[in-house]
């Protein structure tokens, strides 16, 4: 990492910042919407970042050991956006004019999966900053897998530039903590402290504590700069790269800075300057009235800049060619962890359940979970202090901890919220998929850092357990119901919630081959009996992957009288419900639909192959809300779910009462047929 700094040029720092306020002031201005307020405060102090520190290569927004920049503030977006079009990334004036339109690469907040050169979706406040100690840590794991055969070719920097609003939201606490934890010294964080927020000054809120004694607490170094002053920007920039912990630079800064009327105030923070505002801001200044104006001058420091930061590039390409030639097998090892590509093996080696013995789903996915990390040495995670509860545990490996970073475990203490959003951004680089785990009714704690992995692309896999009333005795506080829901509401995320151990391996296999979704894995706490695939009587597991299949067909070659539809450790009520019923001379069928998601986006010619249109009698079994299961049940369907919180008791007990034994499912689809 680098232990220098060129000599800071403070007076071209700042021209060149304040053409970064111009762009800014003028986006917000055309738009008619967005915040100006930071990109004029924190101008000087993100330019003096970019021309002197920050590594990038605007041709390969990718590079591996690039230096990451992250904007938890993501309301000033407008800052990130000037400063990726003045760099060289493929951002264009057009962009900047587009800025929070229809269509644009310059949405309102920065988009992980829209801009080249954004490293993470934040808006929400405190998620970038979380996001980035998984960004950091990431880097840490990759360098200490190649420090023995490739020292210094993975050390990059993450810095993140973060506001008051970042520092009050408790994610980011309990990410921060984390980070002192584990000792993050690639991580520096330039905390925006100028005292204001959206509703007025900060002392209406967020008086009564000292954040910057809050991060020595955590373990982080903790520097103060002058937000204005290039040289004491760098000066603390480079002491914060020298220290061994992760680093909270405190920048002083003024809201709106250079604004006459508005500077300094939360009229400054979230609406346009005005016209009028605008034109005496650049006036005092020194910026050319000219709406979107960059010099010539400017881009050429701009390009010259780029041009060192290729050479570097160049570079470090040549001494990763060097390290394959020298160490075929540690590079070998790089490109697995570069591609996490899945080997066949990888499903030949899932393992096999004995139907004679019942199993939790919980420990099925344990099993899963280590045959496939044999095969997957880019696999990572771990549990919010839950794992001898959650099974969620790679054998025989290392805890990652403070100095050491090449092992797999991960230990997030009760976090959960933090956890999601490390999670995240560990898994966001490319080279690890992060799993993590705990009980499924907290998943409220977790859903806002699951919400951005699905709306961001990044393919996290959040594993849930005690996913049922059935967890008994602990009541309604850890029984989930509302939960399978929730999670299905959210666009862009897979929710597989299977039914046996067969179905539990199914779905991990889904998870780690899948790139593009995040996927929720719902697990049980108590047995459930193991299907025989073996046999006539029930279709192979891989159907999972379809999001429903028929898992036991009706006899004979006629249709269906009815569909029995159920998920997790509702299903084999279904199972023994339909042999009752059999044998009373019906013909049911039970599909199993671990992921309506999966599902809907079958061809209709499948969906109907599973759920016969011509069969209107349907039964679904699920031990939560009903909200979503009447688009499969249709209009002459039924429902057996659970309209209600639980309640303390033993998990027998709980079925009677709630009408989840098989006497009770099979009673139901009686009247169902009667009623047909």
């Amino acid at each position: 990492m680098s232990a220098s700094i060129p000599q800071i040029d403070a007076a071209l720092v700042r021209r060149l910042a304040n053409t970064v306020r111009g762009l800014s002031i003028d986006a917000v201005q055309k738009a008619n919407s967005g915040h100006p307020g930071l990109p004029l405060g924190c101008a000087d102090l993100a330019a003096t970042l970019w021309l002197n520190f920050l590594r990038y290569d605007p041709s390969d927004p990718a590079w591996p050991n690039r230096d990451r920049f992250i904007l938890s503030a993501g309301h000033g977006s407008m800052l990130l956006y000037s400063l990726l079009h003045l760099a060289g990334y493929e951002v264009a004036m057009d962009d900047l004019k587009a800025f929070r339109q229809w269509g644009s690469s310059t949405p309102g907040h920065p988009e992980l999966h829209i801009t080249p050169g954004v490293e993470a979706t934040t808006g929400p406040l405190g998620q970038g900053l979380s996001n980035a100690v998984g960004v950091a840590l990431s880097g840490l794991m990759l360098r200490d897998r190649f420090a023995d055969k490739a020292p210094g070719l993975f050390d990059h920097f993450v810095y993140v530039l973060a506001s008051d609003g970042d520092l009050m939201e408790g994610v980011a606490s309990e990410a921060c903590s984390l980070a002192g934890e584990w000792r993050l010294s690639n991580l520096i964080v330039l905390y925006d402290d100028n005292s204001i927020s959206l509703d007025g000054p900060t002392s209406l809120s967020f008086s009564a504590e000292d954040p910057v004694k809050r991060f020595e607490s955590y373990g982080w170094q903790v520097l103060r700069a002058d937000g204005h002053d290039p040289e004491s920007v760098a000066k603390a920039t480079l002491a914060a790269q020298q220290d061994p912990r992760p680093s909270l630079i405190a920048c002083k800064t003024v809201i709106g800075y250079g604004s006459p009327n508005k500077a300094g105030s939360s009229k400054a923070h979230g609406s346009p300057l005005g016209a009028e505002e605008v034109a005496l801001t650049k006036e005092k200044l020194g910026i050319p009235a000219a709406a979107f104006h960059v010099p010539a001058e400017d881009r050429d420091v701009w390009a010259a800049r780029a041009r060192a930061n290729r050479e570097e590039h160049a570079h470090w390409k040549a001494r990763l060619a060097e390290f394959s030639a020298k160490h075929p097998e540690a590079f070998a090892e790089y490109e697995a962890l570069r591609t996490q590509k899945t080997p066949a093996a990888m499903a030949k080696d899932l393992p096999a359940f004995d139907p004679a013995k019942s199993v939790a789903t919980r420990r099925s996915s344990k099993d899963a979970l280590n045959a496939i990390a044999k095969h997957a040495s880019w696999l990572v995670g771990g549990s919010a202090d839950l794992s001898s509860s959650t099974n969620a545990v790679i054998d025989g490996t290392t805890r990652v901890k403070a100095g050491d970073y090449k092992g797999r475990d991960l230990y997030f203490g009760v976090r959960e919220h933090a956890m999601g959003a490390i999670a995240n951004g560990l898994t966001s680089q490319g080279f690890f998929r992060c799993f993590t785990a705990t009980f499924l009714t907290f998943s409220d704690y977790m859903r806002p850092a699951i919400r951005l992995a699905a709306l961001s692309n990044i393919p996290s896999i959040f594993v849930f357990t005690h996913d049922s009333v059935f967890l008994g005795e602990d009541g309604p506080t850890h029984q989930p119901v509302e939960h399978y829901a929730a999670l299905r509401s959210i666009p862009n995320l897979v929710t597989l919630r299977p039914g046996d151990a067969a179905e539990s391996a199914q779905a991990w296999l889904f998870a780690v081959e899948e790139k593009h979704h995040p996927s929720c894995l719902l697990f049980t706490r108590q047995n459930l009996p193991v299907f025989d695939r073996k046999s006539d009587e029930f279709n192979p597991a891989d159907g999972l992957r379809l999001g429903a299949y028929v898992l036991r067909p009706e006899k004979g070659d006629n249709a269906p009288d009815l569909v029995l539809i159920a998920t997790g450790s509702e299903l084999h009520l279904a199972v023994e419900a339909a042999r009752k019923l059999e044998a009373e001379g019906l013909r049911p069928r039970v599909v199993s639909m671990p992921s309506m998601e999966l599902f809907r986006e079958q061809d209709a010619y499948y969906r109907d192959s599973v759920l016969p249109p011509a069969v209107s009698r349907r039964l679904v079994v699920e031990s939560g809300v009903s909200l979503g299961w009447h688009e499969w049940a249709g209009s002459k369907g039924e429902l057996v779910t659970l309209d209600r919180f639980g309640s303390s008791a033993p998990d027998t007990v709980l079925a009677a009462k709630f009408g989840f034994t098989v006497e009770a499912v099979a009673s139901r689809a009686r009247d169902l047929m009667r009623r047909g």
